[in-house]
């Protein structure tokens, strides 16, 4: 593939022809719901590009869809766009037919501030569910980030912050590479930590063959000349491999969204296949992107203390190892044990045995590594507690980040699932105070 992929820093601003502002308009109206309790933290994010970009977006499979989706759903089935606006705060789902006049009233004020067809905007929404947006205070931050745009760092770091809700840190990512001697970068940010399980697709539908899964949000720039139909099939194969194979809490938000722009400003020859080595080669970067963003989201999840790669090989088919890979990354009673450091084989076995792939227990390994490593130690093997010492078992679960192996020897089947641990401070953040009604979350 020639010249590595470089990992850099940098952020959305960081590909040619990108702008960014995050202002603070009080979106939340200081207090409101958790997540509400960081001051006057910026709400409010707009991303441009100086020219029209090739677009490409990934949708929420929910059936309960909320309103800024459908816009963005319907912008970018176009070949090009230019703005992403988005605030956090309020996630203006289940807000029936003035949810739709305000995400489309999104686009409307920032086309207008920009001077662009509001076609070209991209809308997206995180937060609370159930409230109308506050359509005035959304105004006027739209006018105030069109006026602030900077193709600086900082500008892109405010970007990142206005699209936490109960992030605790600003995600962000960038790389370089080379395509015919031309530099590119892919850059983006993203947002995430509770009601994390995407399963996105470009309809916003759901396949048959798809397992059912606060939003996650990802936005991503690139400067490289690409068929806009090559970047929303890149994108597609991107967050398969990435956002679509993380898991917080198991459940799929209504908000849930990515969204990629590629204006070309890179001046590289355009990239009209995927199955060429520049097509290769920008897919390689794109998937890394967004599984450094995935992976981010993950570790800074509700109440997090540790992550769990779950990694299922010897299935019967992939179907079958991506539902035993879920259905122990989900299991509360797994995810419980991970939390004391508890190598709990018996709940593994458990949630392997109840999910719909097809499991032998006499023939299942379970085994633990540090991140990507194949010295791996075996609990459980051929279905039977191996003779390791349980204290060697505890210091395999106790860091921070570990792999979990499970070998179904049945097949060629392999997934993985990039899981944590459930944690007394994910409940306490979540279960809310309804005496309190400032203390209740979306």
């Amino acid at each position: 593939m020639g010249e590595a992929i470089r990992l850099i820093e940098g952020s959305i601003t960081t590909p040619r022809g990108f702008r960014a502002a995050g202002v603070f308009c009080d979106i939340k109206q200081l207090g409101t719901g958790k997540g509400s309790d960081k001051g006057a933290k910026r709400d409010l994010m707009l991303i441009a590009s100086d020219c029209p970009a090739a677009v490409a977006g990934m949708f929420t499979t929910n059936q309960v869809c909320a309103a800024p989706v459908k816009v963005s759903l319907r912008h970018a089935r176009k070949a090009r766009a230019q703005a992403i606006v988005a605030n956090s705060g309020n996630a203006n789902a289940c807000t029936g037919a003035q949810g739709m006049r305000d995400a489309e009233a999104m686009a409307g004020a920032t086309a207008l501030a920009l001077g662009v067809p509001a076609r070209d905007v991209l809308v997206c929404s995180t937060g609370r569910i159930g409230l109308p947006l506050p359509m005035d205070r959304v105004g006027t931050g739209i006018r105030a980030a069109a006026a602030q745009l900077s193709g600086s760092r900082a500008a892109a770091a405010h970007a990142a912050e206005a699209i936490m809700t109960s992030d605790s840190v600003p995600k962000e990512v960038a790389v370089q590479f080379h395509i015919g001697g031309k530099r590119v970068t892919i850059a983006g940010i993203a947002k995430g930590a509770g009601m994390i399980e995407p399963g996105m697709s470009p309809s916003g539908k759901r396949p048959a063959s798809q397992p059912q899964h606060a939003t996650m949000l990802a936005f991503i720039t690139s400067d490289a000349a690409i068929d806009p139909r090559a970047l929303k099939k890149a994108l597609r194969e991107a967050v398969a491999v990435s956002f679509n194979r993380i898991t917080i809490d198991g459940d799929m938000s209504t908000n849930d969204t990515v969204l990629a722009l590629a204006n070309g400003m890179a001046e590289n020859a355009p990239i009209r296949s995927l199955d060429d080595r520049d097509g290769k080669r920008f897919q390689q970067a794109l998937n890394r992107v967004c599984l450094e963003l995935a992976r981010q989201l993950v570790a800074d999840g509700e109440g997090v203390t540790r992550v769990v790669n779950v990694r299922v090989s010897g299935a019967r088919s992939q179907r079958d190892a991506d539902h035993a890979a879920r259905a122990v990354g989900n299991s509360v009673l797994v995810k419980t044990s991970w939390c004391g450091g508890d190598p709990n084989w018996g709940r593994i076995m458990d949630a392997l045995g109840y999910s719909p792939a097809r499991i032998v227990e006499t023939k299942v390994d379970l085994g633990y590594s540090a991140p990507g490593s194949k010295d791996i130690t075996w609990s459980l093997r051929r279905g039977l507690p191996a003779k390791v010492e349980f204290a060697t078992l505890c210091a395999c679960v106790a860091p921070a980040e570990f792999d979990l192996h499970i070998r179904l020897n049945q097949g060629r089947g392999e997934a993985v699932v990039y899981a944590c641990d459930l944690s007394e401070a994910y409940v306490g953040f979540n279960k809310g105070d309804v005496s309190d009604p400032a203390a209740l979350g979306g």
